[in-house]
């Protein structure tokens, strides 16, 4: 395909793993649950989220360099958006790998938040423990491939159906905000393009706060009165099972935002 050029695989790798640990920090929350230290399992969610927020700050330069190297003799509108679609395909498979290996990684952060305690928190010694060889063996031993059984006691009922809908939206959000608002620079005359690309800080800080405000605390929450015994474990399952869904959802969903999400940047770098 003419759109998959060389700069558009390396952005996809990023994107894939961008979007895979940001997928996986969910189960971190899960592994704190089980060996009751979900302080610990937070501060391991927050640096994963940051690590990865921070891994987007190299892939944005890199996907706003696309426009500048469209071919001469093609239209730069459909050649741009054939490849930004390649990129916004990209997240929903590494949202789907992130769900492939969501038992692993439970298993893995289990062990990881247990030696994060035992280590009073430092990474740096983690990590130093992970490039051992018995830190490796030790990884090898939490494969775990995701199986039927374990949805079992998962009904409609457990799900939370609102935080599902808005995960979606916030997901779809995340996914094309920034994607949209690097297109919607080439809707506009020169001398606005720079705050069309830069109206993506606006549209993810709005999903920001909704996420920080309505979704987080709730996860918290229910982590905490899971591991008091408050609340069957199965609903913090589900929860799980509900945020991963739905972000691979709004992945796909982005599709159908982007070029209006383009458009209705074009116009408000206009109209400020």
């Amino acid at each position: 395909m003419e759109f998959i050029t060389t700069k558009v695989v390396i952005i996809s790798i990023l994107l894939l793993i961008i979007t895979m640990v940001e997928t996986l920090a969910y189960s971190t929350r899960i592994s704190g649950t089980r060996v009751r230290l979900i302080a610990t399992a937070i501060s391991l969610f927050s640096t994963m989220v940051i690590v990865s927020r921070f891994s987007t700050m190299f892939q944005q330069p890199l996907t706003a360099k696309l426009i500048a190297e469209v071919p001469k003799g093609v239209d730069k509108f459909a050649f741009i958006a054939g490849q930004y679609r390649i990129l916004l395909g990209v997240t929903s498979i590494g949202v789907l790998l992130g769900i492939l290996l969501f038992p692993t990684f439970i298993n893995i952060f289990s062990r990881a938040i247990v030696q994060l305690a035992n280590e009073r928190g430092s990474m740096l010694a983690l990590f130093s423990k992970l490039f051992k060889q018995n830190g490796f063996i030790k990884l090898i031993s939490c494969i775990k491939m995701p199986r039927i059984s374990y949805l079992k006691g998962i009904t409609l009922e457990t799900i939370p159906k609102r935080l599902f809908i808005m995960n979606i939206l916030i997901s779809a959000i995340f996914t094309t905000g920034v994607i949209s608002s690097m297109y919607a620079s080439i809707l506009v005359p020169d001398d606005m393009r720079q705050a069309a690309s830069m109206s993506s800080g606006v549209i993810n800080g709005i999903a920001t706060i909704i996420l920080t405000l309505f979704i987080d605390p709730k996860a918290s929450v229910l982590a905490d009165r899971v591991m008091k015994k408050q609340t069957d474990y199965i609903y913090l399952k589900s929860y799980s099972l509900t945020m991963v869904s739905s972000k691979f959802i709004g992945t796909i969903v982005a599709q159908f935002l982007f070029l209006p999400a383009a458009y209705y940047v074009a116009w408000f770098a206009e109209w400020i």
